[in-house]
């Protein structure tokens, strides 16, 4: 893993925590996307070398939907910048890490995703990230 890539944060509502995100950390957003097979839209904060999501449910059944419904807004993730995501995959499932997604899939921001399970990673959920190269 090369370095955290962004922390995920679960919002109930992406335009106010938009503005509320942009007077913490001193910069507006720079993306939002909708990522239709996830049921979310996200928005995409720079501080440094660093990266926030914001994450706000699109439909009731989406895991961000359920997230909040269980534990309030917050931290939803870590993610992880990997160069290879099928070679990290296999290594975390030889590491005894149950991964919820072993064929990364499509998220936002131009990355290959995939997802660890909270109860293999002392209850965070942590994601894997690669960037699509064209």
């Amino acid at each position: 893993m090369n370095k955290i890539e962004h922390i995920g944060i679960a919002v109930k509502n992406l335009k106010d925590s938009n503005v509320l995100f942009s007077k913490l950390l001193g910069v507006t957003h720079y993306k939002t996307e909708r990522v239709e097979r996830e049921g979310v839209d996200t928005s995409f904060f720079k501080v440094g070398d660093n990266k926030i999501e914001l994450l706000e449910a699109t439909k009731p059944d989406s895991p961000i939907a359920k997230f909040i419904e269980k534990k309030g807004e917050g931290i939803h993730h870590i993610a992880f910048d990997v160069d290879d995501i099928e070679t990290e995959i296999k290594r975390l499932k030889t590491e005894g890490f149950k991964v919820l997604n072993e064929t990364p899939k499509k998220g936002a921001d131009n990355k290959l995703v995939a997802f660890l399970h909270p109860k293999s990673s002392n209850g965070v959920l942590i994601e894997l990230c690669q960037e699509i190269k064209h």
